[in-house]
């Protein structure tokens, strides 16, 4: 069995001339976001005299720590209901959308030439195909020289929100799938699966495994070259991850125009749908024992919305449309401190960098 290391990811950052010290930030939660927030990170800290702290320790340990207020931040890939962010006291907004990707270890194949179904893909995840060669992945695959080699499955023992969203996918388009395994961040998978923790335990067994497949964000498939499939979508078409594909999945459903964010993006209906689209969120405490750090931390976020597309893109995220964008950042005045006085802060004062 693989495992990944855990590493905390120390990023030191530049503040302004006039700044009396520096502020440390702490976040913690998704390992698919890590890529997102250090690269953010990186460009804000050229003026901004912040030491942001991000622990890639999965959505799950996200959530768990924005409750317990332990991090001025959690990061997760799935939205908490209305009634667990109520309970918890929490505020959450999306920052960036992407996509959960299949991804193989088959010598000799090029990027895409394999292409699945989501019954293929329940059917690989829970080892009732276990052959490269097998009749229903030729029959899906013609004029492909599938090989005849054992299927080595590589999952996520962690609690991950790209497992999440990956087995809320499987649910929807297999009866099967849904009734033995459903979704969640964890999943109880079948005997002789590999299981690995954490986005780079994925990458790092899937290497060194021919015959291997895996399940990673869009992100690691382009920092690690991986041999990504395509995918039949909701409308029968088939299709490569990518920008173009998410922004699809996006703009079918009711995150731009009535800010449900708890909906899923997976398996929405559109030609150029990715089907396992999915978001990235922050979520953080709407009342903070912290002003000055949580300020710090809500001034990142709002200069990342106004300045930082280039950045989502090159992260190989989508960016979020201006009318979301505006929206989360009013969200973000309404924070307190304990007493419930709104933070003094304004989206100007953030964007004043020198």
């Amino acid at each position: 069995m693989f495992s990944a290391v855990k590493t905390t990811v120390t990023l030191t950052l530049l503040l302004s001339a006039f700044a009396a010290h520096a502020i440390d930030i702490s976040g913690a939660g998704s390992s698919a976001a890590q890529p997102l927030y250090v690269k953010l990170a990186d460009v804000y800290g050229k003026s901004q005299n912040v030491k942001l702290t991000y622990q890639p320790s999965g959505s799950s340990e996200g959530l768990k720590q924005a409750k317990a207020k332990t991090v001025e931040f959690g990061a997760t890939d799935i939205a908490p209901s209305q009634a667990d962010l109520k309970a918890g006291k929490l505020i959450c907004f999306p920052s960036a959308v992407s996509g959960v990707v299949p991804v193989v270890n088959l010598p000799g194949l090029k990027r895409g030439e394999v292409q699945l179904t989501g019954e293929l893909l329940a059917d690989i995840f829970s080892r009732k195909i276990t052959k490269w060669n097998d009749p229903k992945l030729t029959a899906a695959n013609p004029g492909v020289a599938l090989p005849d080699l054992a299927i080595a499955v590589i999952a996520r023992q962690d609690g991950s929100g790209s497992t999440y969203n990956f087995s809320d996918y499987l649910s929807k388009v297999s009866p099967a799938w849904k009734q033995a395994y459903g979704r969640n961040f964890t999943v109880a998978w079948a005997n002789g699966v590999t299981q690995v923790s954490g986005s780079n335990g994925a990458v790092n067994a899937l290497k060194q495994t021919p015959g291997a497949i895996a399940y990673v964000d869009y992100q690691y498939v382009m920092q690690d070259k991986l041999t990504y499939t395509r995918l039949k979508n909701r409308d029968g078409k088939v299709v490569a991850p990518g920008a173009d594909g998410f922004t699809a999945a996006l703009l079918n459903s009711p995150w731009v125009a009535q800010a449900k964010y708890e909906e899923m993006l997976t398996d929405r209906v559109g030609p150029a749908t990715w089907p396992i689209t999915s978001g990235t969120f922050i979520v953080a405490p709407q009342a903070t024992n912290n002003p000055e750090k949580t300020i710090a931390a809500l001034k990142f976020f709002a200069w990342g919305f106004a300045n930082g597309d280039a950045i989502v893109g090159n992260a190989n995220f989508v960016r979020l449309p201006d009318t979301m964008q505006g929206r989360i950042i009013g969200d973000l005045t309404t924070i307190t401190d304990a007493s419930g006085t709104p933070l003094k802060w304004s989206l100007a004062e953030a964007l004043n960098l020198r």
